[in-house]
């Protein structure tokens, strides 16, 4: 979750209040730095190691490394005809990234002469064009690490049931409770509790930056559930437990239905 993702203090729309009048523009942009090492590799070269990193956030997105020109192997980097414009940080260039008999087209790129002046001098990398990114000297994936989310994972004993069209695919009394800033209530649940011979294991597998990789079970020809088999440590406590979308299967929590919350996953 970010601060100025949907729903967040920064956004423009907040989920909650303050007491006073608060706006952001539609295009918001907060540039922050962070006291991490951040490295970036890519054909077993180091490309970037800096200590002078900031994030960018930006309204609608996840933040986004920006790392200092002389922290950048420049050496490895040639400019390209690529360009883009953004109407809150202006004209950017791009590089193509050649280490080890690899090559990453348009994979960086900087504000020669920005609109937001504090840009100058930095340069951001697709994140997955690069093979891998480290805070220190732990590796992340997915995005950078937020440091205004948090994750909490809490016994509950609330009856959970989880159903589509009627077909129950899950009850339990027994759920971990995922809070996750900004992002719908999870509820994981125990395998035993869960109808998997109506389930089928599906090819999709993602990351998160919290939580590690997760692997996803499928109903209806739809992915409707994952599970977290080696979970970071964040969300160790959810270890092997299974969780639905909220957004794509119907949910009572003590016999009351919730409404299906609408998020990125509707």
């Amino acid at each position: 979750m970010s601060l100025t993702l949907p729903g967040a203090p920064l956004s423009g729309r907040p989920a909650g209040v303050f007491n006073g009048d608060v706006t952001a523009p539609p295009h918001l942009l907060y540039f922050e730095p962070t006291p991490k090492r951040i490295r970036v590799e890519f054909g077993g070269e180091t490309i970037a190691d800096s200590t002078g990193a900031h994030l960018l956030f930006e309204t609608g997105l996840l933040p986004v490394y920006y790392l200092p020109v002389a922290d950048v192997r420049m050496d490895l980097l040639r400019p390209t005809d690529h360009a883009t414009h953004c109407p809150v940080k202006g004209q950017a260039s791009y590089w193509t990234v050649s280490a080890g008999g690899r090559t990453a087209e348009n994979a960086v790129w900087g504000y020669p002469d920005p609109i937001a002046p504090w840009l100058k001098g930095f340069v951001a990398f697709y994140w997955d064009a690069m093979d891998a990114w480290y805070e220190e000297d732990e590796q992340v994936f997915g995005h950078p690490h937020d440091p205004y989310s948090r994750i909490d994972v809490l016994r509950g004993s609330r009856r959970v049931r989880v159903s589509v069209g009627g077909t129950v695919l899950a009850e339990s009394e027994r759920p971990m409770v995922l809070f996750e800033t900004g992002l719908p209530v999870r509820y994981y649940l125990p395998r035993e509790d869960v109808r998997l011979d109506l389930l089928q294991p599906s090819d999709t597998a993602t990351w998160c930056a919290y939580k590690g990789r997760a692997r996803y079970w499928a109903y209806g020809g739809e992915d409707v559930a994952w599970t977290y088999e080696e979970p970071l440590h964040d969300a160790e406590r959810v270890r092997d437990l299974v969780c639905f979308f909220n957004e794509r299967v119907d949910l009572e929590i003590d016999g009351e239905p919730r409404q299906r919350p609408a998020s990125r996953w509707s």
